[in-house]
């Protein structure tokens, strides 16, 4: 790991992500595996005289737990978990893993025991991101499993991270507010836009926005980050799309996924893999039918699917579609437990209008 990196990570995440101010309550979650950076949060957010704790993950005691905790242990929520809520300021999550399979033998029954029991505290932690009462951030950091997953050597990764990240830029804070801007150009003129067609060898797709807002994905919740969204109009999708890439949910692949929509519904649905999966989650209640989000991918320097949502939904020149809930600051009312993140690659070919005007050709917008 080059030192370098993950202190100019551990300063953009501080000053531009959270944007931490003197005297605040910082909280840092991850797993072990995440240390480096852990501790170069740390320390800057101690030089920013604000007040880091830490909270480690341990996959282990996870596993111990979900196996052989009573009814009880499992809907109990540690009244220090609601008290942070009342009293941290900011809050960071590092998203490691060692072993992504190490939950596969725990019965769902019993994980669903332990999120039904905590989503008062989950509602409540969501509302006060949502209002700024917490600044929230979940960010990525190099480890085997994702590097495998993402068929990458470690080193590999390590530079793929580094580089979406805008880290080997001198100053990386001035790229991101230098992308902030031009997002914020792009929902200027799509705001103004009432419907939107999407075409090309794999995908015929109409949808109508009118209404909805556009929301400026920049670096202040996910980072990397790099997407402008909004979520149609809920009866307004109509046509044919195929996805470029594997969609992922729930740790399981479909590959080849094909949708046909009518009036905002799926009535077609089909894929090469795992067809009986997405067909069963298509039946999970009346919302996963229908798409909660509509996004372009902007970050040109992540060009390759890895497998991994965080970076997969952000690969310049792509679009992506979320089956199920919408995502409710931008005027959304499709309701769903599922959102399910699906990426079409328009960077060799594909055409995008809104209003009939052409905006967005071969990966690249076109208007300024």
């Amino acid at each position: 790991m080059i030192n370098e990196y993950v202190k100019k990570l551990a300063k953009v995440l501080c000053h531009y992500s959270l944007n931490i101010k003197k005297g605040e309550i910082v909280k840092i979650e991850g797993k072990y595996n995440s240390l480096p950076l852990i501790i170069a949060f740390y320390e800057e957010v101690l030089e920013n005289n604000s007040s880091p704790f830490v909270k480690i993950i341990i996959e282990d005691t996870m596993e111990i737990f979900y196996k052989k905790a009573k009814e009880f242990q499992l809907k109990f929520i540690f009244p220090t978990e609601w008290l942070e809520l009342k009293k941290v300021n900011s809050w960071l999550t590092i998203w490691t893993d060692f072993n992504k399979k190490y939950l596969t033998n725990v019965p769902s029954e019993r994980i669903a025991l332990f999120r039904k029991a905590r989503k008062n505290y989950y509602a409540r932690l969501l509302s006060k991101i949502a209002k700024k009462e917490i600044k929230w951030c979940g960010t990525a950091y190099p480890d085997i499993a994702n590097a495998m997953d993402a068929e990458m050597s470690l080193s590999e990764y390590e530079d793929f991270i580094f580089k979406a990240c805008f880290l080997d830029k001198k100053e990386p804070i001035k790229e991101w507010e230098k992308l902030s801007k031009w997002q914020e150009k792009l929902i200027k003129y799509l705001s103004k836009k009432e419907k939107i067609k999407v075409v090309g060898n794999n995908v015929d797709l109409e949808l109508a926005v009118k209404g909805r807002k556009w929301i400026n994905c920049d670096g202040k919740e996910n980072f990397p980050d790099g997407e402008i969204f909004t979520s149609p109009i809920e009866d307004s999708v109509n046509g044919f799309i195929k996805f470029s890439f594997p969609c992922v949910y729930g740790g399981k692949e479909v590959d080849g996924v094909e949708l046909h929509f009518k009036e905002g519904k799926v009535v077609k649905a089909k894929a090469q893999k795992n067809e009986d999966y997405l067909l069963a989650l298509l039946q999970t209640d009346e919302g996963a039918r229908r798409v909660g989000e509509f996004s372009f991918g902007t970050n040109y320097n992540i060009q390759k699917f890895v497998k991994n949502t965080l970076f997969d939904e952000k690969i310049g020149g792509t679009i992506h579609l979320a089956l199920g809930s919408s995502l409710f600051e931008t005027g959304g009312k499709n309701k769903s437990s599922i959102h399910w993140d699906m990426v079409c690659d328009l960077r060799k070919e594909g055409e995008i209008f809104a209003d009939n005007e052409l905006i967005f050709k071969n990966g690249k917008f076109l208007i300024d």
